[in-house]
């Protein structure tokens, strides 16, 4: 029979205690493996491989946790077993298991559906996908790598709706208009600075900076009462984010040079152009014997310039307290000798939690900028004189080692370009300082409430002081030296005060409930703006020379006698109350809706100081809903549109509703002269700050994975109540009226792609394109026009009702006059006599005369659209990105070198003039007798295509591994190489395309200034 098996007590017992025995001993192991607590580090990037700031590193369960740092590096205590849990706003999230390896570098991918982007909106932040309007986000990397003293000039081509006007001056402030020319007074558009309302940012480094959003549409700017009229960009720098203590390094050095000089004549073009042209007006050649040198003027005054950027922050963060501190150093030389623009800049943070609920902080950023002959008249003259001055002439006189005068044919109008750059070298001393920074307290309460204090202050100081010194040079015409102008020595004092003070009370309720979610923000704000400024100049007059010596620059010298001062001083303040209401239902249906009412002290005598400003927004995310889950390619798709009054207080008169007073006239009463005022202008009654109605519908989207993203929008702005200046009858006092209103519509659009091919390679392209379209509907009266222009200019800008704001007016072409039949056969020229060389106007209006009333509108400033392109391509630890952008369909007005008041040297093109029957269509006779060829009669004969392409940036760089990291005791380094403006496709004669100016008169180049081409080498240093 079949062996029974018993299990007795005794053994059952015994085999018990050995299953548990067993179970003790492997668990005390797992627990010692786990135990072996080490640290764990690495980085995290997206699908293009762009590294990812501010990725939040935990593990789940615990209070352990931490960020990547500005170089996308992280590092965090970790056991074997644990679970790493990577989360990043708009990304999906990814959790790891810890194992054996000591490094886990992430790759996170985007998830639109999320859409969970935080983006700072103005008085607080909101989800991307909760908002209705257009707001586009600036990466920190877009703008830190890049060879410049201002973020702002990184911005060009990158986002659609916003034109980025670069000067190509070392330290200026770029030009930026968004959707357009808003108003006949002012375009800038407000700048807010962690919570503080500015009108520049050029006292921050980029690499403080942590991010930027730019606001467009009326749903986020309504907010801003009578500043959003222009638009809004809000800048957030840096602050310290949860984890270890951290050292960052970011520094670059190269050189920059100028890539495309002016064609102008060499010494014996300008020979052969010059004798002809004396012979076409009946003098006798000029005799060249004395004057053999071959001159290039601007490659005497150009340089090769220096560029370094620095910056090293440190970061430290524990439970209760965070710290951030950064300190930049920028050096630029400018594309003439001896430019130089310096800064250096501060970024100071600190927040504290006192409790859990309660928390405190302040946030400091400082700058100190020394400009060195940076955008001066005396060196915006000596540009000019190189671009003017005869290349037969030599520079310097070795003899008298003097620097010589040009020919007598020029001498009395132009100088010796070198007679500014080299002999007024460091005669311009600028210290300008800028301090802005806040202290807030910030208080949870309620569970859904949130109080929030802040008081923020932004104080300036500039102060400038020049020297006039007394020029020596040689003279041919009297071989030997003599002293230009008068001979005298001057200075002159500049001192500038700027105080803008801040109150911000904020009180927001945030809650979900039943499918509805809701934030709700209610304020009360104040500002305050003071400006002081003083001017005087002290010369020499009868006394003694002054001398040059900083030192001794002071108005305290020189002879009283000979002096003049000036001053400027206003202040101005509004207080405001603000709502704001984001509400979704079921994430899908959205609603937002905001208010302000600004009370100003320009119009407190008026009765008008308070207007009321607001907007509403709706939208609809398609692909919540249920039909649309069988659409497999689309992966994301709202709807939005929003409607909203915003405000404009953008303009040069501080308060309009109180002109200024003029001492026109005196009386006598005895003894005693009694002076009379009179006012400036009369102030209408009932004036108001200039209001816009816009409005915008569009779609954000996202196709094939996310990888295919698309948003498009159409926007319609009107600027109502144009604060205008009536003309008053000959001898009448003119009027300030609210007559007027201006239109500006286009579309935006958006697209980007991004993929990856195998294990190695990724990619992405973006490009982005803008239509403008802008027109004045009305303007005081049928036939008003405002004329406006530069100095030297006649009549070049006119805003006028039924055309585009600034538009060039004059005469159209229509060829040269090739012989005297071709007159007789021609429509009659009753402006001036003509023959045969000279420019011929068409008959616009088909009286078979030439007249006044043949002039038209014969360009326009404002393109037709802006575009850009962003290609970015990995492998492995390498990437590569490049920038593209273009303008199309606008018009330059050339003013310099027009050949009317003396004799300058001659563009190259003028090779091709007409000098004989059939010889030339475009180019007419070399006379400057000729007034039909100046800018006496303006005509499209100045007009250039403003129309270009340009390779913005190209940047090459590597990111070293964790293997060398670990060697080098350091947690990230990438090194790169980068090229700005390397290559620029234009149609115009000067430097650069990119031409600004006012809100009436841009577009005309009265003063070029080169774009350089900027190659630099960089390290992003983390440790």
């Amino acid at each position: 029979m079949p062996r029974k098996t018993f299990i007795t007590r005794s053994s059952g017992t015994l085999i018990l205690k050995s299953l548990l025995l067993l179970a003790y001993f492997s668990f005390a192991s797992s627990m010692s493996l786990f135990a072996q607590t080490k640290t764990i580090s690495g980085t995290v990037s997206d699908a293009s491989k762009e590294l990812l700031i501010g990725v939040s590193v935990r593990i789940p369960g615990t209070t352990s946790g931490t960020i990547t740092n500005i170089d996308g590096a992280y590092s965090i205590a970790a056991k074997p077993g644990d679970a790493l849990e990577f989360s990043y706003v708009g990304m999906k999230t990814q959790t790891v298991k810890v194992g054996a390896e000591t490094t886990i570098n992430i790759v996170m991918e985007e998830d639109v559906q999320m859409l969970s982007e935080a983006v700072v909106i103005g008085y607080g932040t909101a989800k991307k996908r909760d908002l209705t309007g257009s707001i586009a986000s600036i990466k920190a990397s877009d703008i830190a790598n890049r060879p410049t003293t201002n973020p702002l000039s990184s911005l060009q081509g990158k986002v659609a709706g916003v034109q980025v006007v670069n000067s190509g001056i070392a330290g200026k402030d770029p030009e930026i208009r968004i959707r357009g020319t808003n108003s006949i007074n002012g375009y800038k558009p407000l700048y807010i600075v962690d919570g503080l309302f500015n009108d520049n940012i050029n006292f921050l480094n980029p690499a403080d900076i942590e991010s930027m959003e730019i606001l467009k549409d009326p749903s986020s700017l309504a907010i801003f009462g009578v500043r959003g009229a222009n638009g809004v960009i809000i800048i957030t720098t840096k602050k310290a984010k949860e984890g270890q203590t951290l050292v960052n390094l970011n520094t670059s050095v190269g050189f920059k040079t100028v890539a495309d000089k002016i064609k102008l004549t060499n010494a014996a073009q300008f020979k052969e152009l010059y004798n002809e042209q004396r012979t076409n007006m009946g003098v006798a050649p000029y005799d060249f014997s004395a004057w053999t040198a071959d001159t290039d003027w601007q490659d005497e005054i150009f340089q090769t310039g220096f560029i370094t950027n620095n910056n090293i922050s440190i970061t430290s963060s524990s439970e209760k307290n965070k710290f951030y501190l950064g300190v930049g150093y920028t050096s630029e030389d400018g594309s003439m000798k001896h430019e130089n623009y310096s800064k250096i800049t501060i970024n100071l943070s600190s927040d504290y939690n006192i409790t859990k609920d309660l928390k405190v902080g302040f946030q400091f950023n400082g700058a100190r900028a020394t400009p060195l002959n940076t955008d001066g008249a005396i060196y915006t003259s000596g540009l000019k004189s190189a671009l003017y001055a005869s290349p037969v002439a030599p520079a310097f006189n070795e003899e008298y080692q003097l620097y010589t005068a040009l020919p007598d044919f020029q001498k009395n109008e132009v100088a010796n370009p070198l007679t500014y750059i080299e002999l007024r070298e460091n005669t311009n001393k600028v210290l300008d300082y800028r301090g802005s920074g806040n202290v807030y307290g910030e208080y949870n309460f309620l569970e859904h409430f949130n109080f929030k204090v802040m008081y923020s202050l932004d104080y300036k100081s500039y102060d400038r002081r020049t020297y006039t010194p007394k020029i020596t040079i040689y003279d041919q015409a009297v071989d030997g030296p003599v002293v230009t102008g008068d001979g005298k020595t001057a200075v002159e004092q500049y001192k500038l005060n700027e105080t803008k003070v801040q109150s911000d009370y904020l009180l927001t309720y945030t809650n979900s409930f039943n499918d509805h979610n809701i934030t709700a923000t209610a304020g009360f704000t104040t500002y305050y703006n003071n400006l002081s400024s003083l001017t005087a100049t002290r010369k020499e007059g009868n006394g003694l020379p002054i001398a040059n010596d900083p030192d001794k620059w002071f108005v305290s010298i020189g002879d009283a006698d000979a002096s003049t001062n000036g001053s400027t001083q206003w202040e101005r303040s509004t207080v405001s109350f603000l709502g704001r209401v984001l509400y979704n239902y079921k994430n899908k249906y959205l609603l937002n809706g905001s208010f302000r009412r600004d009370g100003s002290s320009a119009f407190f005598y008026t009765g008008n100081e308070w207007q009321n400003f607001y907007s509403v927004g709706g939208g609809w995310i398609m692909t919540e809903e249920d039909f649309m889950k069988d659409i497999t390619f689309l992966d994301y798709l709202k709807l939005k549109g929003s409607w909203g009054t915003l405000g404009n207080q953008n303009m040069d008169r501080v308060y309009p509703a109180e002109p200024i007073l003029n001492n026109s006239t005196s009386a006598v009463f005895g003894d005693n002269i009694i002076p009379g005022y009179s006012k400036a202008y009369l102030p209408d009654p009932n004036l108001k700050w200039e209001r816009v109605i816009a409005w915008e519908a569009g779609l954000e989207s996202y196709f094939l994975e996310n990888r295919l993203s698309f948003e498009g929008v159409y926007y319609k702005k009107n600027t109502k109540d144009l604060l205008a200046e009536v003309p008053g009858i000959t001898g009448t006092t003119p009027g300030l009226s609210n007559l007027g209103e201006l239109q500006n519509q286009g579309v935006e659009l958006a697209l980007s792609w991004s993929d990856k091919i195998g294990g190695d390679w990724n990619y992405g392209i973006s490009a982005n394109l803008t239509t403008i379209k802008n027109k004045v509907i009305s303007l005081v009266q049928e036939g008003y026009t405002i004329i406006d222009g530069t100095s030297g200019a006649i009549l070049n800008s006119y805003t006028q009702a039924g055309y585009p704001i600034g538009y060039f007016y004059g005469y159209k072409l229509d060829g040269i006059y090739q012989s005297a039949s071709d007159i007789a056969n021609s429509p009659e020229n009753t402006l001036t006599t003509v023959n045969p060389g000279d420019l011929r106007f068409k008959d616009v209006n088909g009286d078979g005369k030439i007249t006044p009333d043949d002039r038209t509108m014969i360009g326009n400033p404002t393109p037709d659209f802006t575009y850009g392109f962003t290609v970015n391509l990995g492998y492995k630890d390498f990437d590569l990105s490049v920038d593209m952008m273009g303008v199309q369909g606008n018009e330059i007005y050339r003013v310099w070198n027009t050949y009317d008041w003396s004799q300058f040297n001659y563009l190259e093109e003028r090779m091709g003039r007409w000098n004989g029957e059939g010889t030339s269509t475009t180019e007419p006779i070399l006379s400057t007798s000729r007034s039909i060829n100046r800018k006496d009669y303006p005509s499209e004969y100045f007009m250039e295509d403003g129309s270009f392409f340009r390779i913005r940036n190209i940047q090459l760089g590597y990111t070293f591994g964790t293997d060398l990291l670990k060697k080098l005791r350091m947690k990230a380094l990438r090194v790169y190489v980068n090229a700005q403006n390397p290559k620029t496709w234009k149609n115009n004669t000067g430097y650069t395309p990119e031409i600004g100016g006012t809100a009436t008169a841009f577009g005309i180049d009265n003063n070029p200034y080169p774009m350089p081409a900027v190659y630099t080498f960089g390290l992003n240093l983390t440790f």
